[in-house]
């Protein structure tokens, strides 16, 4: 067990030996001289020995001062070094946390851009459906779904969560066209017990979203569902806004133009500690800068924040 002094005394000692002045010493930590002198005298109690001989308005190392001075500096700067390193590779690296169908369906084809801005920043991206803990997991910034700001987290809104129906082409040449939104729920839909059915039926109208055979597919992910209806599997329920590239290459196909609203919203989150750092305020403008892209073709009011919404500037 190391049996160290108080390592604020250390700190005022290491000082006051390098400047030899106690009055220089406190400019230097921010403190008074009669502070500087408190701790000096404290350290000494502590080890049983002089460090500085009192002359007048001088003070001037002891011998075992003198012993203990260089090898004390040493010490600091041997931590200085480490905290340096640390800094350098927390600035040199962002991890940015996200869903997997967000990752893969809007970040990954977006990220090579901001890359070849920062060139000297290495970019992680940790996919996973599930909540990211800022105290635990080693991650600078998260993409989440919720329905207001998350609580504890600096939050800057992204976009609404349009839903519909997506299917592919050849899959809709093989049935009864679509007309009406009852239409779409006679169809063989992918993951029918997903709640998304029901707020979509309720909300344009389509009634009662009808109940699926016990035979229909089931997928844990949005992502499998969207690549299940690029198959012609089935018609699935999507988030609009991840699956335009989709829509636009012909691959998927919106029968009808009806929209349901999800009760989340995307947010980029990251704890408030992180709010000025460089390379944050760098993604942050980046991926707004995104988003106005995206929203100079918006129609539906996706990119557009809900009036009542509160989040931080």
């Amino acid at each position: 067990m190391r049996k160290l002094p108080p390592l604020a005394a250390v700190r005022v000692f290491e000082a006051a030996a390098r400047h030899g002045n106690f009055t220089k010493a406190a400019e230097e930590l921010g403190m008074t001289q009669a502070a500087v002198s408190y701790q000096v005298k404290l350290l000494e109690e502590r080890i049983g020995t002089s460090l500085f001989h009192r002359v007048k308005r001088q003070v001037l190392l002891t011998e075992t001062g003198k012993r203990i001075a260089p090898l004390i500096s040493s010490a600091f700067d041997g931590i200085d070094d480490a905290f340096a390193i640390a800094r350098t590779d927390n600035e040199s690296v962002l991890t940015i946390s996200c869903s997997n169908t967000f990752a893969q369906n809007w970040l990954a084809l977006r990220l090579g851009a901001f890359q070849m801005q920062r060139p000297g920043l290495a970019v992680r991206l940790h996919t996973d459906d599930h909540v990211v803990d800022f105290a635990r997991d080693e991650v600078d910034v998260a993409i989440r779904n919720s329905a207001t700001p998350w609580p504890g987290l600096v939050s800057h809104f992204l976009m609404r969560v349009p839903i519909a129906p997506l299917a592919s082409p050849e899959f809709l040449a093989r049935h009864p066209p679509v007309r009406a939104p009852a239409d779409i729920l006679a169809l063989p839909r992918l993951s029918s017990d997903d709640i998304w059915w029901g707020r979509w039926a309720e909300q344009t109208g389509a009634g009662a979203a009808v109940e699926a055979p016990r035979t229909a597919l089931r997928l844990d992910s949005q992502l499998l569902e969207g690549n299940a209806a690029i198959a012609g599997h089935g018609v699935a329920i999507l988030n609009f806004a991840l699956w335009r590239n989709e829509l636009r290459s012909g691959r998927l196909v919106q029968p009808l133009p009806d929209l349901a609203w999800g009760r989340g919203m995307y947010w980029l989150v990251y704890p408030p500690h992180k709010r000025n750092a460089p390379k944050i305020k760098a993604f942050r403008a980046w991926i707004e800068a995104e988003m106005r892209v995206d929203a100079a073709d918006d129609l539906h009011g996706i990119f557009t924040p809900p009036a009542d919404l509160v989040a931080d500037a």
